[in-house]
C-alpha cells in the first residue's frame, strides 16, 4: 500500500517551499510506478485499505491553481480507480508565518472552490478533508 503526497505542480513552488527541482516530474513518475506495483485499491469489510494507492494533496492558501493542476493531472493520467485524499488542514508554522502567500489557513471560499473543482473533474474515488479549526493543537511542543 502506498500513500504518496503530491504537493506541487509548479516547479517555482517546489523550489520556493521545499528547495526541490523537478518535484512534479519525479513525484508523478514515482506515483505511476507505485500504481503499477500494487494496482487497484482493495478495502476490507471495515473500509480499511489492504493494498493500492491513495494520492494525498495538501491545498495551500493562495495556490488553488496548483491544486487544480494536480487534480487534473490525476484525472487525466492515472487509472479511473485511483483514490485521492484532499487535505485542508494546512496552517502556517515557522518561516511560513512570514510568507504573505501561505501565512494563513485556507478560507471557506478557497475550500469550496477546490471542492467544486473536484466534483467537476468527476474523480470517482476520493476523500476531501473537512475544513478544520484546531489543527495547531495536534502539533508537538518541540521546546519541551
Amino acid at each position: 500500500m502506498y500513500l504518496p503526497d503530491l504537493k506541487y505542480y509548479s516547479n517555482d513552488l517546489s523550489k520556493k517551499y521545499s528547495n526541490v527541482d523537478k518535484y512534479f516530474e519525479i513525484a508523478t513518475t514515482a506515483i505511476k510506478e507505485m500504481y503499477n506495483q500494487v494496482g487497484t485499491a482493495v478495502f476490507d469489510e471495515n473500509g480499511i485499505i489492504q493494498k493500492g494507492v491513495i494520492i494525498r494533496h495538501l491545498v495551500l492558501p493562495n495556490h488553488l491553481q496548483n491544486s487544480k493542476h494536480i487534480l487534473k493531472w490525476v484525472r487525466e493520467n492515472m487509472p479511473e480507480d485511483t483514490y485521492v485524499s484532499i487535505m485542508a488542514q494546512y496552517f502556517p508554522t515557522y518561516k511560513a508565518k512570514q510568507d504573505k502567500y501561505i501565512n494563513r489557513k485556507l478560507t471557506k471560499k478557497e475550500y469550496k472552490e477546490i471542492e467544486n473543482f473536484l466534483y467537476t473533474l468527476e474523480l470517482k474515488n476520493g476523500y476531501m478533508q473537512e475544513l478544520g479549526e484546531h489543527e495547531e493543537e495536534y502539533v508537538p511542543n518541540w521546546d519541551e
